[in-house]
């Protein structure tokens, strides 16, 4: 689990974080919770796809990974200083070691699923840029490589496995004491911004 930051610098963050594998429904869930808490919903990956006017498919095939990561890593660090709703991010954010900096001692919540519970909700067939071959098992290895960050940088972990998205929201706000939004300014609800009603990306 991830370290404390200051009370004053938690005042400025968003409401929840959302991390987990591709598939696992943070754009869904994150929606919900963004209802019901009265808060804008921001993703990370649909900032990216916004600011590059493409799909991150896309930029994988044209530029290569290292370089959508670096334009990941700028997209979080915004949507962390900026939004003060709910946010989802990408399945590889963790991967970089000063997101997870970022991420300590905020209400971050890892949604977790199986591989083949992944495998019935998005049959790890579609067009994902990280699993061209053998969906599956790339599916698996990729969740095993990242497990540990998403576990060091959660405060909370929510099994979705067999949940509906408003099951898996229920669960959320309950483990995280939260049912209504914490005082907050005019910031807090920021629903036009950037990502608010795109589809989860799976890098």
């Amino acid at each position: 689990m991830s370290g404390e930051r200051p009370a004053q610098a938690q005042a400025q963050a968003p409401v929840i974080v959302l991390v987990g594998p591709m598939g696992v429904g943070k754009t869904t869930v994150g929606e919900l919770l963004a209802e019901r808490l009265g808060t804008g919903f921001r993703d990370s990956d649909a900032d990216i796809v916004a600011a590059q006017g493409r799909e991150i498919a896309d930029i994988f095939v044209d530029n290569g990974e290292a370089h959508f990561r670096s334009l990941e890593r700028e997209a979080v660090r915004l949507a962390l200083a900026e939004h003060r709703g709910v946010l989802a991010l990408g399945g590889g954010a963790v991967l970089d070691s000063g997101t997870r900096e970022l991420l300590a001692g905020l209400p971050v919540v890892f949604l977790s699923m199986e591989v083949a519970e992944a495998a019935r909700r998005v049959g790890l067939n579609t067009a994902r840029p990280l699993l061209a071959v053998n969906p599956r098992q790339e599916w698996k290895r990729l969740m095993e490589a990242r497990r540990h960050h998403y576990t060091e940088v959660a405060r909370v972990v929510v099994t979705t496995d067999g949940r509906t998205p408003g099951e898996v929201a229920d669960a959320v706000l309950d483990a995280l004491e939260l049912k209504h939004l914490p005082e907050a300014g005019p910031a807090a609800d920021d629903a036009g911004a950037p990502g608010t009603h795109a589809k989860e990306n799976p890098a």
